[in-house]
């Protein structure tokens, strides 16, 4: 029994001269310019010819748009252009504190220095207060706890959010004033 193992290049693949299967193709020549619709092997004897591969770079097309380039040159360069959008991307970081509402002062004071301390390096923080059983039918307190929370926070953030309930729960959102120094 043998394994075999698909190679993933990118994140599309490409068929590329022999594996095109189309009778005709929109060729786009060497140089960028358009010959035009002419048939596949046609198409593949001037990519021979210029010493480059035929890729169809649109195969939904009708007929599929192959261009005459350097297939590895042009998978070089397409992943380098996705690893560089990747890395352009900012990803948001969220903490999250989580409490009850019989939740003492003295450990509420814990949570919220954490929650300081998260707000002051840039990152977005959310308060969650659970409700369990009875508790629920009492959110007021939890409101009161939240209230007092971005109170003591306002400092250091604002609030993104303000106190909703989402099932079992309530929370709001709290996102620095300016942003600090990341890690």
């Amino acid at each position: 029994m043998s394994i075999r193992r698909r190679k993933i290049i990118s994140t599309s693949n490409f068929r590329v001269n022999e594996s095109i299967r189309s009778k005709e193709v929109r060729l786009i020549g060497p140089d960028g310019t358009n010959v035009g619709v002419i048939p596949t092997q046609e198409a593949k004897a001037i990519a021979d010819k210029a010493d480059l591969d035929l890729v169809e770079v649109a195969p939904d097309a009708n007929p599929p748009v192959c261009r005459v380039m350097d297939y590895g040159k042009f998978l070089y360069e397409r992943t380098k252009k996705e690893k560089e959008a990747r890395k352009s991307q900012t990803k948001v970081e969220m903490k999250e504190i989580r409490l009850r509402p019989k939740t003492n002062a003295h450990h509420r004071g814990f949570k919220t220095r954490d929650a300081r301390r998260w707000l002051e390096t840039g990152l977005k923080v959310r308060v969650t207060i659970r409700f369990r059983g009875r508790e629920i039918h009492y959110p007021e307190i939890a409101l009161e706890d939240l209230k007092e929370i971005g109170e003591e926070l306002s400092d250091v953030s604002k609030i993104e959010q303000r106190p909703k309930m989402e099932g079992r729960a309530m929370s709001m959102m709290l996102v620095p004033l300016k942003t600090g120094k990341k890690k």
